[in-house]
């Protein structure tokens, strides 16, 4: 099982605890360091008194870090203009050495678009202006270096582009598409995606939702086994309860609600947990961690779980 670390700055968190955090986590043996790409607290808390931006941490985290993988989960497609994307794409590619990987989404935050000025049209153009982004990465992805490449859809339109900015990985950077929807998003995954993944879900509900891409898969005749399948949920192991009940604290969060959709208890329940998506053919899991402070928690997951074996 790939283990990688997946965390959440917007609920607090400087860069210089990112970087501690991914450095710790690449000497831990974790296969990648992810964050998401938000601007804005989620939650009813008081927004905290740090905001970093995914791309600018990734290039910076790319020149910090030598083995570790690196990416977003989920980049919002309402954020940022297919074109800028796709140089800030090949340009963290080349500066991480080919360790980049994307994550891709519709965007879903009202209260975050509204409090930057960001646009949030209705769900069905979100989904319109995410698949023309993917399709406009590809175009730009297989067009010869050099050449240029035009692209007109609804949303946005390249004229003459000229392809002067390519990933250092051949032929491009993995794509990571996941989500709970039951029609675009397995869609969307079968057509563009690497690896498909799901957020923390009961078993039962990832188990369906990979059924469904298995089913897109095959309607366009590629093979399922070429999607890689994944999830999130959050950490929250202790070695007794006492130390449970004081990490789930500082997250705000009910232990036993995290032991029964997180990864999370005493050591043998983590495990558990563990072995549960593996069985339904979740290959990798992304292990989010919400206090960055906390570097022996990080450590003991990597010790329990078997990070970097």
């Amino acid at each position: 099982m790939d283990l990688r670390v997946f965390t959440e700055p917007q609920q607090g968190a400087s860069f210089s605890q990112l970087l501690a955090f991914a450095r710790r986590a690449e000497k831990l043996g974790f296969g990648g360091f992810f964050r998401s790409d938000h601007y804005l607290f989620i939650g009813d808390a008081a927004p905290r008194p740090s905001v970093t931006d995914a791309w600018v941490t990734l290039g910076a985290l790319a020149v910090e870090t030598s083995t570790i993988r690196l990416g977003t989960l989920m980049s919002s497609a309402t954020f940022r203009l297919p074109g800028p994307l796709a140089v800030s794409i090949a340009q963290v590619d080349e500066m991480s050495g080919g360790r980049l990987e994307i994550g891709l989404g519709a965007g879903w935050y009202e209260r975050e678009h509204r409090a930057f000025a960001i646009p949030f049209p209705g769900v069905r153009e979100r989904f319109d202006r995410l698949e023309e982004q993917l399709e406009i990465l590809q175009g730009l992805w297989g067009t010869p270096a050099g050449e240029r490449f035009d692209f007109a859809g609804r949303h946005y339109r390249l004229e003459q582009c000229p392809v002067v900015f390519r990933p250092l990985q051949r032929p491009h950077p993995p794509v990571i598409i996941g989500g709970h929807g039951q029609r675009r998003t397995p869609s969307l995954a079968a057509r563009f995606a690497s690896e498909f993944n799901m957020s923390g879900a009961r078993p039962q509900d990832v188990a369906e939702q990979f059924a469904r891409v298995d089913a897109a898969c095959r309607e366009i005749g590629r093979e399922p086994a070429t999607l890689a399948r994944s999830v999130w949920l959050t950490v929250c192991i202790a070695r007794d309860r006492a130390e449970l009940e004081r990490r789930a604290a500082v997250i705000g969060r009910d232990p036993d609600e995290l032991i029964e959709h997180g990864m999370a208890g005493l050591p043998a329940q983590a495990l558990a947990s563990l072995d549960r998506y593996r069985e339904i053919g979740a290959g990798r899991v992304y292990l989010q961690f919400l206090d960055l402070d906390d570097l022996e928690h990080l450590e003991l997951a990597a010790e329990v779980l078997g990070a970097g074996r």
